[in-house]
């Protein structure tokens, strides 16, 4: 393979490149670090809201296609002023991308603190400022990465005149870095070494890039004031290509971005009920994206290497079946899905992972062949080209969130996507003989039919089999409400997160039947079916529930037949917003706080509601003898034991309840003792209104004889925090959400600071 990668520019040296290849592989390998943990960063900072992670993607996005722009344009004046190899530049701005590890995560921090007046965070106010925040903090190093090619270029033009396809070469390394920093990060390096510490090693590869690239620039010696030959060989062909066919080079290069990104965008929601929502799912599919690009832009370099790479109205009319293959894998009837599995099926993942490779390779086959061919070597040229390609990137994903899945279903949504490139196989297939022309069509437009007329989406599944289905959208989510009676589910992105139970009840009365007083507010993070809620305002008291999803508070007369009435409780309050977000910004205390983190424990929702940094601001929102309710699917796991040590450490007081259908625990956390009740004594305590409430579904005759089956069950904290004195949840260091090592056997634990011994002496204590 290397001899095939190599060969494509005679003229250098091979150790150039070879070195070359891995300059930009690490550089691919760097920037995916970069946008990875960014992007977690950016949801502990701005919340985990879909506007978030758009932003960041098209932040990111529209820095390669300014810096791809500004580089080609600006190299050949800075080499000819400075009389400087292109190479010192190059590693300029290599060096400066690794000052954004540190850089980043600070600016992060002062946004943060910044927006946190400036309302809910789906507000206008918040999107547009939050945005210009990510932008600045982004931005600057977003550009120089995309800088490097166009920089690299004019190094490998400056030392190989006859060199017309140098982009496809490092667009191929680059691809090939990507794809591996996207999953050595995901499976190793968060789990090792956490957030901060992953940064520190990708700046480092970039410090050392810059290094080689200066030693390269020492080597090239000074650099003559003159236009290279091959640009002037060009010249003819680069205007030919302008008239005609250069423009619908940048139509498909714009097109293929703005499809590819916003397809990514939709199959992540749509593959959710398969693949589920851990943080290895994503960098998989992720991953998979560029490693089939990756095998389309190695089969591009050997096609052209052979001198024989394949006609662009071939590919087009590939790229129109492929398209919609996904819809195709991702049929119901072929995949596996199970509602309430936390965990993905093997298989039916590898169906829908390998349904994306037909389309991912011919973009990666398409894409360097179009740029190589517009820009036939010149630097400017090939910037150009590349900021076009990655202006389509940037819009897609804004077009996929806002417009369309808010709108449409995901299969629809993918259908649409698919359609343009039936529109450039109409334009460009007289260039075919006519037997491939109906061949193409013929194909085409059968996998479109079948993708309309045939296949069931998971959502077709729950609205014909789910009772009384409902099916609602909007820019965060999809969320689907069935069942009767007692028995309803909540579904979010294919993903079940509860069911009607008195386990959410507990979660309310609970914390409420134990304060010292009587309380007088509450806060319930997480809204659910809206249970805790309806159950905190039982007591007459002032609550307020902060929900992320729009959807599933519309979704709380599906549950309730008395959701209008609450609604229309004067102290009761809804806000749509991320949780811990609202948790920082409000100016509020609380007698209570309930949290029930979404399923699966192993996602970023629940990291960020179960580490130390979350119970430390919900202390500071507590009245001094406030109670947190936080509820732990399973304490005896490590996981379970990690989210309750971060708890303690947080709260010099906790006690622990099992739930009442032995499911979970309830953690009772305050910064003041939490008096010891018996049910007798708890259930006096609760209102007339709030006793009816707890036992609305419950055979027990009195609150009393239901609160005993929990109370007089307490748990000893001391065996849970025993388990392993090492673990905890922290923003840095989500023990929770990084654990293929662990489950491996590859690493035991990660070590994070060890926890104080007055804190767990007072924890076993109480």
């Amino acid at each position: 393979m290397s001899i095939m990668i190599l060969n494509n520019m005679s003229q250098l040296p091979r150790t150039v490149r070879v070195v070359l290849f891995l300059l930009f592989f690490l550089s691919g390998f760097c920037g995916l670090v970069y946008q990875v943990v960014w992007t977690r960063m950016a949801f502990a900072s701005f919340g985990i809201i879909t506007p978030v992670l758009s932003v960041v993607i098209s932040v990111f996005m529209l820095g390669l296609s300014a810096g791809a722009w500004a580089g080609g344009r600006w190299v050949g004046a800075l080499v000819e002023k400075s009389g400087l190899s292109a190479a010192y530049f190059y590693g300029l701005v290599e060096l400066i991308i690794g000052f954004g590890a540190f850089a980043v995560p600070k600016l992060f921090a002062l946004g943060h603190h910044l927006l946190l007046a400036s309302g809910e965070s789906n507000s206008l106010g918040y999107l547009a400022l939050s945005a210009l925040v990510l932008a600045v903090s982004i931005l600057p190093w977003c550009v120089c990465m995309g800088a490097t090619f166009p920089f690299m270029m004019a190094y490998v033009r400056q030392r190989d005149t006859q060199s017309t396809a140098s982009f496809s070469y490092l667009y191929l390394a680059n691809v090939l870095g990507a794809m591996l920093g996207t999953l050595v990060t995901a499976l190793v390096l968060v789990e090792l070494f956490g957030f901060r510490n992953t940064l520190l090693i990708a700046a480092s590869m970039n410090w050392l890039i810059a290094l080689i690239s200066l030693r390269l620039g020492w080597g090239a010696g000074k650099v003559a004031s003159q236009k290279p030959e091959a640009e002037q060989q060009s010249g003819f062909a680069i205007a030919l290509s302008e008239a005609g066919r250069g423009r619908l080079v940048k139509w498909i290069l714009f097109t293929t971005g703005f499809a590819a990104m916003a397809m990514e965008v939709v199959w992540t929601r749509a593959f959710a009920p398969v693949l589920k929502t851990q943080v290895y799912s994503f960098a998989l599919v992720v991953a998979t994206y560029l490693g089939a690009t990756f095998v389309g832009s190695l089969l591009y370099r050997d096609h052209l290497r052979k001198k024989a790479p394949r006609p662009t109205v071939e590919l087009i009319a590939l790229l129109c079946a492929s398209a919609f293959l996904p819809i195709l894998a991702n049929d119901c009837r072929f995949v596996q899905v199970r509602w309430w599995q936390s965990t993905p099926d093997s298989m039916s993942a590898m169906i829908l992972l390998l349904s994306i490779c037909p389309f991912c390779g011919i973009l990666g086959y398409l894409t360097p062949g179009l740029v190589d061919e517009y820009a036939a070597g010149s630097p400017e040229r090939a910037g150009t080209a590349y900021a076009i390609n990655v202006v389509g990137c940037i819009l897609g994903p804004l077009v996929a969130s806002y417009l369309l899945l808010p709108q449409i279903s995901e299969r629809y949504a993918l259908i649409l996507l698919g359609l343009p490139f039936l529109g450039f196989l109409s334009w460009m297939g007289k260039e075919l003989p006519r037997k491939q022309q109906l061949g193409f069509a013929a194909l085409a437009c059968s996998v479109l039919a079948v993708s309309i007329l045939f296949s069931r989406s998971f959502e077709d599944y729950a609205q014909k089999y789910g009772k009384n289905a409902v099916v609602r959208r909007d820019y965060a989510a999809s969320v689907i409400s069935f069942g009767d009676q007692e028995v309803k589910h909540l579904l979010v992105n294919g993903m079940g997160m509860t069911v009607l139970t008195p386990v959410t009840k507990f979660m309310a009365h609970l914390p409420l039947a134990h304060h010292k007083e009587r309380p007088e507010s509450a806060l319930i993070i997480c809204f659910g079916m809206g249970t805790s809620f309806r159950s905190a305002l039982s007591w007459d008291i002032e609550t307020t529930a902060v929900e992320l999803v729009p959807s599933v508070t519309d979704a709380f007369g599906f549950y309730h037949a008395d959701a209008d009435r609450i609604c229309t409780n004067s102290k009761g309050h809804i806000v749509i917003d991320d949780g811990r977000r609202y948790l920082e910004r409000t100016r509020g205390s609380y007698d209570v706080i309930v949290v029930d983190p979404p399923p699966p424990i192993a996602a970023a929702g629940s990291s960020l509601l179960y580490s130390r940094e979350f119970y430390e601001a919900a202390k500071q929102r507590l009245k001094p003898d406030g109670i947190l309710q936080a509820w732990i699917p399973g304490t005896a796991s490590k996981v379970g034991c990690a989210a309750l040590r971060s708890l303690c450490e947080a709260f010099p007081y906790v006690r622990s309840f099992p739930s009442v259908q032995a499911y979970g625990m309830h953690m009772l956390a305050s910064r003041q003792p939490i008096e010891r009740r018996s049910a007798s004594e708890l259930a006096a305590r609760m209102p007339p209104g709030a006793q009816r409430d707890l036992l609305e579904w419950s055979s027990k005759p009195d609150a009393a004889l239901y609160l005993n089956g929990v109370v007089s069950k307490e748990m000893p904290l001391g065996n849970f925090l025993e388990l392993d004195p090492k673990i905890r949840i922290t923003d840095d260091q989500p023990y929770n959400e990084y654990f293929l090592l662990r489950r491996l056997g590859v690493l035991d634990s990660v070590e994070p600071r060890a926890m104080g011994k007055s804190t767990l002496t007072r924890a076993k204590r109480d």
